[in-house]
């Protein structure tokens, strides 16, 4: 695969992507919001064997929690260059946050962060869940786990993924959620994906995800890549030793 081009002036995580051209798409079909797909992505999560990283220590990673949302991709805004579509498709929730946050500023995201004192992954993906985006779940909407996946900046996350179904619109916290977003099932499987760098930043390749004519950077372009392989397409994929550009360190 060709390497991506360096990121170009702009918010962090949204450079253009390169190697095909722009808009190029495989034919993926349609995923559908509806009881076959959540049947479908819990029974490939049920037997996902999760690769867990050690308990945190005195000096090791802290611990996280994100949350990869299943819901109608008509009942929010899209992303730009993506195409539009249909009430009833599904989609990811996706976040980009604002610009004046200390760490990961600018940055595309999906709605999580750092697990608190006495409260269990789990518990620390829903409360973020809802703080950000005002979306309230139980754990009954868990579908299930992927992989650990450490940070260069300092954290081990713990991906959940959630059903929510329609939502109709969200309210997004402005103080941590800059602009709220549903990624289409279907722009996951474009076989342009993932765009894999070699760069001098270390002995592993950096990973992006396309989206539409940009494309969104490791950590969450990690996940979404393990989500696809594995919860969609039911070839389980490591992924925590792909790394990240080194914006995405801070």
């Amino acid at each position: 695969m060709s390497s991506p081009r360096r990121p170009e002036a702009g918010a962090p995580g949204s450079g253009p992507a390169s190697g095909t051209p722009a808009g190029h798409r495989a034919s993926a079909g349609r995923w559908r919001c509806d009881a076959a797909l959540r049947a479908g992505l819990a029974e490939r999560l049920g037997r996902w064997e999760r690769c867990e990283l050690a308990p945190p220590g005195p000096a090791a990673l802290r611990p996280a929690a994100v949350a990869l949302v299943l819901l109608d991709a008509a009942d929010g805004p899209g992303l730009p260059d993506v195409p539009r579509v249909d009430p009833g498709d599904a989609a990811l929730l996706l976040t980009r946050r604002p610009e004046g946050l200390r760490r990961h500023a600018g940055q595309w995201a999906l709605p999580g962060g750092r697990v608190e004192p006495g409260e269990a992954p789990l518990q620390a993906a829903l409360r973020e869940l809802h703080e950000e985006v005002g979306l309230r779940l139980g754990a009954e909407a868990l579908l299930g786990r992927l992989d650990d996946y450490p940070t260069r900046s300092g954290f081990v996350i713990t991906p959940f993924v959630f059903w929510a179904g329609p939502t109709g619109a969200l309210q997004p916290d402005p103080q941590e959620v800059a602009s709220l977003h549903r990624l289409p099932l279907a722009e996951l499987m474009r076989e342009d994906a993932p765009m894999l760098e070699t760069t001098d930043q270390g002995p592993h390749p950096v990973l992006r995800m396309p989206v539409g004519d940009h494309w969104i950077a490791a950590p969450t372009a990690a996940l979404l890549y393990q989500f696809r392989e594995g919860a969609l397409a039911g070839r389980p994929t490591r992924v925590a030793h792909f790394d990240q550009p080194a914006f995405a360190w801070r």
